[in-house]
This record gives structure tokens, sequence and C-alpha cells, in this order.
């Protein structure tokens, strides 16, 4: 009896041997170069120990470029991928081919989690029908409506920084900051953040980026196999969270409907969408979901402009300070110009003269280059895609991952990249790069459809900070800066901290 139950438990493993065998050299059986993979682990090793994502895909690009291959075959634990290095082919991914690349492949849940019901995790009809409604609120016309909002948080920031009498920790001032522009303009609601360091909004803010619902192992299955943590009706965020946000936009409608309040920001464009859905409802027996505005989804994209828009904002402003600090000739360059285009504005800090700061969208650019706030975009094939130029064909439901932070550190687009140089922006040498060795907010019908407020928000906050103040290094300020590796998104490991000097 014990021979049968050896026999059989030897047969099993052979057959398990075979089939990750199988698996793990699924790209190498098709002529596509790849790196040794470890069973169950993949190329992931060490990840958010040992290396970030950022780490892992600058090794991978390194090598697959050194291939003279468009693209290698990696695996995310047991997640295959296409990982492409051909700055030509992403190009036909992110936009020439869009139609065959529309979705990302992120988990979403709506039917147990409506947080995630938002436009960066859609797919198909539903995202492109959200993408249609939302895209005339992110116009440069809207975003006039919500700059007096903006630049009178600034300005609270600016007072806001003046109490700080040391050195201080900038990441946090700068969140503080965005929390209460993003919770004014996506909810309505003053969050006073800046004037309490443990308001009920940026305490929900850390909350989420800080208190993640699960383990790593259980993050990971949901990030490599969505399909499999929705058929598990697995959850993101702490139901507080979720309870907290949703409640938050139902009293803000209900309280703007029954009161006829407008204030031309974000919720009010939300409001007008669900009244002509409604209208459109009236008229037909039902609205499928993705063509009608539930109080529900108009939470869900709130949401997700509050965490996209706060996180990578502030985040952003925070790595630019950093440069600035320690380059203290391109912070004065760039205050010359500050001053300069303000005292032509009448000292008032207007749309127009914030469009006129030419180098502040330099300097911005830098800081998104070198500290890229998203390691690496997601896309799935949806259908059979024959690679331009080559004999390999990526199957339906292909997993694609394009090395946005690897491309911006490669030294043959971006000579020296560990140095801060914002003149790699000036318009003569940018226009002679490829158009995808820059994507900070990615490309195509699927970039960050907010990309021009969250610009606009950090840069109306640099001003204010830059007008007032000169930041300098401090005995806590680390050079080279340590990046987490447990965050998919970047940030410092221990914090950014610097002293600011008031300059008027």
């Amino acid at each position: 009896m014990s021979y049968v139950f050896l026999s059989i438990a030897l047969v099993i493993v052979a057959l398990v041997l075979l089939y990750l065998h199988n698996h793990y050299s699924y790209w190498a059986r098709r002529g596509i170069p790849q790196e040794d993979p470890i069973y169950g682990l993949g190329n992931m090793k060490g990840i958010g120990r040992e290396f970030h994502f950022r780490d892992i895909n600058s090794r991978l690009y390194e090598r697959f470029k050194r291939s003279a291959s468009p693209l290698g075959g990696i695996y995310m634990f047991f997640m295959r991928s296409a990982f492409i290095v051909d700055l030509d082919i992403i190009k036909h991914i992110l936009i020439k081919d869009f139609s065959s690349f529309h979705d990302r492949g992120i988990f979403s849940n709506v039917r147990d989690e409506p947080l995630t019901g938002h436009l960066l995790r859609l797919e198909g009809e539903q995202w492109r029908a959200m993408r249609n409604k939302l895209t005339p609120v992110f116009t440069s016309g809207k975003m006039k409506f919500m700059f007096p909002t903006v630049v009178a948080v600034a300005e609270n920031l600016s007072r806001a920084c003046g109490e700080f009498r040391t050195e201080f920790e900038v990441r946090e001032l700068t969140a503080r900051y965005t929390t209460d522009v993003i919770g004014t303009c996506a909810f309505g609601i003053e969050c006073n953040s800046l004037s309490d360091p443990n308001a009920e909004f940026r305490n929900y803010g850390r909350l989420i980026f800080g208190k993640p619902r699960h383990s790593q192992l259980v993050q990971a299955l949901i990030l490599f196999n969505p399909e499999l943590a929705r058929k598990l009706r697995c959850k993101v965020f702490n139901d507080e969270v979720t309870e907290f946000f949703i409640n938050a936009v139902r009293s803000t409608v209900e309280y703007r409907v029954q009161n006829k309040v407008k204030r031309n920001d974000f919720m009010d464009m939300l409001i007008e969408m669900m009244a002509e859905d409604q209208e459109a409802a009236a008229q037909h027996d039902s609205i499928d979901l993705s063509q009608g505005l539930t109080l529900l989804q108009m939470a869900a994209q709130a949401f997700v402009f509050f965490i996209a828009g706060f996180h990578t904002s502030s985040t952003t402003m925070s790595f630019c300070l950093y440069e600035l600090a320690m380059n203290q000739d391109i912070q004065d360059k760039l205050r010359e110009e500050i001053l300069r285009v303000l005292s032509a504005h009448n000292n008032i800090v207007t749309y127009e003269a914030v469009n006129e700061m030419t180098y502040l969208e330099q300097v911005l650019s830098e800081t998104l280059r070198k500290y890229t706030v998203l390691p690496h975009l997601l896309r799935t094939a949806s259908s059979d895609y024959r690679i331009p130029n080559t004999s390999l064909t990526l199957p339906k439901g292909s997993k694609i991952l394009i090395p946005v932070d690897a491309i911006h550190h490669d030294p043959e687009i971006f000579p020296e990249p560990d140095i801060f140089d914002p003149a790699r922006f000036d318009p003569d040498i940018a226009e002679k790069r490829h158009a995808c060795a820059y994507m900070p907010f990615g490309d195509g019908p699927r970039n960050c459809i907010g990309l021009r407020f969250g610009k606009m928000q950090a840069k109306v906050g640099l001003i204010h900070l830059l007008r007032d103040y000169k930041f300098i290094p401090s005995t806590r300020t680390e050079n080279p800066i340590v990046l987490s590796k447990r965050n998919f998104v970047i940030e410092a490991e221990n914090g950014i901290y610097l002293k600011a000097v008031r300059v008027r």
C-alpha cells in the first residue's frame, strides 16, 4: 500500500514539475529572450525586500536591450508578461494599435467594492463610456474654473510652511496641501489638513497607503491574478475607507442638490452628469452600467481623483523641492522666472501666468523623469497581435509590461540619467527624442485623464513656496535619497527633510 501511495506521489510531483517547466519555458520556446525564472517566483525574486519593481525592470530592460530583440519574456510570479523595450512597438501598443490594447488588466470588483469601479480600473465598454463622460471635466476651460480654489489652498500652504522653525518632512507638508486641494475640488469639503495635520481626510489618505487591507502575499495575488481575486471576492481597501468616501460623496450630493449649491468643481460636473443620466433613464426602461452615472460610480470617480491627485502630486512636489535644495543654481533660476512672470501679472498668480513659466515646466518634467511615480504601464491584448516588423504574434489575453522608469533612466536616451538636469526638456532637445521616450502620464487614449489638473496643482503649490522661501538641506537630508522598496509607487524610505528660509 505504501508503495502505491509513493508511486502516486511521485507521479503527481513529476506532473507538477512538468507543468512548471512548460509554464516557465513559454517565452524561450517561442524564440523570445527570457531570464531564467525561479519556480513560483518567476523573475520577481527579492521584490519588496531587496528590490523594487523599478530595480527588477531596470535589470530586465538592460538584458533585453542587449539581446537586440524588441521584447523579452518575463514571469511575474505565475503571470507571463511580454516586456517591451522597443519604443516604436510601445508607440504601436499605446497609440496606433490601441484598439488591441485598451485594457490594463488590473483588479476591480465593483460588486463587492464599488470604489474599484473607477476609470483607472474599468475595462472594455464600461471604460470607454466613463472616459467619454469624464473627458470634458478635465479640459483647460474646466481647469480655469477650479484654478482659484487651488490658489487659495496654495496660500495656506505657504503660511503652513512658515510655521516650521527647523527642518521638516516635506512629503507630509505637500500631502496636506494636495489633500486640501483634492478634498475641496473633488468632494466640495474643506479638509483643513494644512491647519490640522490630523484632519479626517488626511488620516484617511494615510490609511489608504499606510495600512493596506491585506498581507503582501494577498496583494500579490490581487495584482498578478485579478481574475482569480475577483472570483474569490477580494477587496483592496479597508471597509472604513470605503464607507467614509461613499458617505462623503452622498452627503455632498444631497446637500448641493437640496440647497442648489454650485461651485464649478469636479463634484458639480459629476452631479450634472448624473442628472442627465436620470433624464435618459426616464425615457428608457434601463441604462447599462457603463452608460449611466450612479451615486456609487460618482464615489468611485471622486475616490480615484483623490488618491491619484493627492498622492502623486504631493510625491512629485516633494522630490522636486529636494532636487532644488540640492541644486541651488536651478532653484535660483526657477525663482527668478517665477518672480519675473508674476511681476508682469501684478504679482497675482493667474492661470495665464502659470502657463508662461516655461522653466517651471522643465523642472517639473525632469522631476517626473527622474522620480517616475509608477514604474511601468500594464496592458492586455484583446486579440491576437502580430508585433510590427517581426514574425512574433502575441495571443489574445497576453499581458504587456512597458518599463517606463527604466526608459526614463536609459543613458542612451537621457545621458547621465541620475543627474537632475531640466535642460533635457528644452524644446529643441526634447523634440529630437522619440515620442515614447518620456511617459510619466502614460500615452495614447488611456493616458492619465487628470494630468492637466495634477500638473496645475503641483505648479501652483511650488510657485507659492518658491516665491516665499528658499529650500536648503538639513542635517537629516539624504544624498542620495533612499527609495522605498515596499510601495508600488515611488516614495522616499526615510522621508525628505529640508529647511525653509523666508526670502520675502
